[in-house]
């Protein structure tokens, strides 16, 4: 069975895709990859269980309103003016979400490496808010009167002969592994406590744990699980930066895989998109339409992300979109099965030297059926939803 691809959780923060376009890579990512192996539309993911939403939604003028309707609200209006998901959209406290990170949390107990402990933790006086260490200011109230304050929490005890981060985590070939973020993944501490105090999550009420929710930074692992659990996936994969996989790698040791469901990372770097409006007189020079535009800014760019892990510098864009153009040009109206079963192969196992290919590539472009007037083929919903989060120009 091919793997699912999903996006890493976006964080729900005061901007739109169509405002802030590096922000949906992940996302575009995943249903490029999804749609070259032949796989429905999978649900975008967003993360919601942050200190910025709790605030937001403390100020909002509507104090009727439940967090989780404010957080859907904020949701929608990311897509705006284009559709909203053909899959819809799944968030880090779906109750699907909550109940799979409950069985992997009671799982995680039973095989002792997860325990609940008392620890202590620096605390806000005035708010009870946890503070990390630094000595700094409560972000969430502001106040400079903290405490050291002994409380039950949950606990991740990380495996000693195990690497936090090792090749079967990473969806790519052995040649291609990334061995720094290996290395910088394992060094953390031996044991990480996973619950904290915020006003919206996974409740930890369940395990006698009042007023603590569990860490968004193992929620994001849950959410992918639930959602490969959903499409009835074996192995699902995480579109995310290196820096974010170095920021929860740590966190989902013991919630990356659960009861025959894996989880693993696609690494893709940033992507210039401040500096695709740079690209006109090579628009102009090809004659591109806007829906050619329109493919290479939110179909190739995000798969060449996939390849240029370490990100991509705006001065890469005229060639790239040239590489793309002549493969656009070229494609046949029938792509030759025998590419198509070896896209789908390297995809299927984390390879992308195809990217480059010019063949490779205009058999791509062809599986999604593009015409020359941008218009797509029956069946390709969420390619019609990705060109519809192009960058403003």
């Amino acid at each position: 069975m091919h793997p699912l691809f999903l996006n890493g959780p976006v964080q729900n923060g005061p901007f739109t895709l169509r405002d802030k376009p590096g922000k949906a890579v992940g996302i575009r990512l995943a249903a490029a990859l999804n749609a070259i192996l032949g796989t429905p539309p999978t649900p975008h993911l967003w993360n919601t269980v942050t200190l910025g939403g709790d605030l937001r939604h403390r100020a909002a003028a509507d104090e009727s309103i439940t967090r989780t309707a404010f957080e859907a609200r904020l949701i929608a209006a990311k897509y705006t003016p284009g559709p909203q998901p053909a899959a819809g959209t799944m968030t880090d406290t779906d109750p699907d979400v909550a109940t799979l990170a409950l069985e992997m949390i009671e799982d995680n107990l039973r095989a002792g490496t997860l325990v609940i402990s008392r620890e202590t933790v620096p605390t806000c006086r005035s708010c009870g808010h946890m503070i990390g260490r630094g000595g700094h200011a409560c972000r969430a109230c502001g106040s400079s009167d903290t405490r050291d304050r002994i409380t039950r929490h949950l606990v991740a005890v990380l495996e000693k002969n195990r690497p936090v981060l090792d090749r079967t985590d990473i969806h790519s070939s052995h040649r291609a592994q990334p061995k720094h973020l290996q290395n910088t993944a394992g060094s953390v501490s031996s044991r990480l406590i996973i619950s904290c105090t915020r006003a919206h999550g996974i409740v930890l009420a369940p395990l006698d744990l009042p007023g603590l929710v569990l860490d968004p930074r193992v929620g994001v692992h849950a959410t992918a699980l639930a959602a490969a659990r959903k499409h009835r996936a074996d192995t699902a994969v995480m579109t995310i930066t290196q820096n974010a996989a170095n920021h929860i790698a740590a966190h989902g040791q013991h919630f990356r895989e659960h009861r025959g469901t894996r989880l693993k990372y696609a690494l893709h770097g940033h992507l210039p998109y401040d500096h695709t409006t740079d690209l006109q007189a090579v628009y102009r020079a090809y004659r591109a339409t806007a829906a050619t535009q329109r493919t290479f800014e939110t179909w190739f760019l995000p798969l060449f992300s996939l390849k240029e892990k370490s990100g991509t510098h705006p001065d890469q864009l005229p060639q790239l979109f040239k590489h793309f153009v002549r493969a656009h040009m070229a494609r046949p109206p029938d792509p030759d099965p025998a590419e198509v079963t070896a896209i789908r192969r390297a995809v299927a196992v984390g390879r992308t030297d195809w990217i480059a290919n010019r063949r490779r590539l205009t058999t791509a472009v062809a599986m999604l059926g593009w015409h020359v007037d941008g218009v797509c083929s029956a069946g390709h919903e969420a390619a019609r939803h990705w060109l519809a989060l192009r960058p403003r120009p």
